[in-house]
């Protein structure tokens, strides 16, 4: 019933719509995980994997099928620009389903009593930030804590390698995801926007109020981040989709693979200004 709620097709034609389907995917796996899983003496400790798994499960069926809606679109001999613009559409319905996710899981965060729900995302948030320090770290910001601190902080062209290195990385995770299963890449994404939602919500704690800012201190240079994420998605998910389909040695395969590699090279361009974006320009923001 859930992977009814919403089409590709309608999505392109309204992708704002996919916000609110977010909002209601990752709301529905928080109180889910929340009201099954919290009192198991086992499960308990896996909150945070649970709640990503969840959101993933109602969120598989429209990837899968709007990948599919994006592999027919594909025509030989074209800019990547004109690539770029081709997949706007499929791009912004992932833009704003992810962006669904990240304000439901910032709210639970502050909303809920304890932060066992994310505690995976807080130990993810402590390795990346505070690398010296990262059992103190997690320390401060496990149960029910409420309070607030800074960062692990380098120089500017260390802490760019770091960032940019550690989101390769992740890129390259997102595009063998995509590859061996097209739309398995919204695990990648969920865990992605549960992590995000973590260091919003630890930067806002314990006031409501302060989201709007924290959620500004982390889109500057998280929806250029993720959306180079999606982009090698899509990449990847339209060779999964053209395999599937048995196209592999043809020319149409070819055509994909073209697309693809054009649209990873970009993902990659897009991916170091948002490293760029949160060494130099989020800092001085906030």
């Amino acid at each position: 019933m859930l992977e009814m709620l919403i089409n590709p097709k309608k999505a392109e034609r309204r992708p704002w719509e996919m916000f609110f389907v977010g909002l209601f995917y990752a709301t529905l796996s928080i109180l889910i995980v929340n009201w099954v899983f919290s009192s198991d003496a086992v499960l308990s400790k896996y909150l945070g994997i649970l709640v990503v798994m969840f959101t993933v499960m109602f969120s598989m069926p429209f990837v899968y099928y709007t990948l599919r809606f994006e592999e027919k679109k594909i025509v030989p001999s074209r800019s990547m620009i004109s690539l770029l613009r081709e997949h706007e559409h499929a791009l912004m319905t992932f833009l704003w389903l992810f962006l669904g996710f990240v304000v439901a899981f910032c709210f639970w965060y502050v909303v809920l009593s304890n932060t066992q729900s994310f505690a995976a995302q807080i130990d993810t948030y402590c390795v990346i930030n505070r690398p010296s320090t990262v059992q103190q770290c997690i320390s401060q910001y496990g149960i029910n804590s409420t309070t607030a601190g800074t960062g692990f902080v380098t120089n500017g062209t260390e802490r760019l390698f770091l960032i940019f290195s550690n989101n390769i990385y992740v890129l390259i995770f997102t595009l063998i995801f995509s590859l061996i299963f097209g739309a398995g890449v919204i695990f990648v994404l969920a865990w992605n926007a549960s992590v995000i939602a973590a260091a919003v919500g630890i930067f806002s704690r314990p006031s409501l109020a302060e989201l709007p800012l924290g959620l500004a201190r982390y889109m500057i240079h998280g929806i250029p981040e993720i959306a180079s994420y999606f982009i090698v998605a899509i990449a990847g998910g339209l060779v999964s989709v053209a395999v599937i389909r048995h196209e592999y040695g043809t020319e149409k395969f070819w055509e994909v693979l073209q697309d693809s590699l054009n649209l990873i090279i970009l993902a990659v361009v897009v991916l170091f200004i948002a490293a760029l974006l949160e060494v130099y320009v989020t800092p001085l923001l906030f």
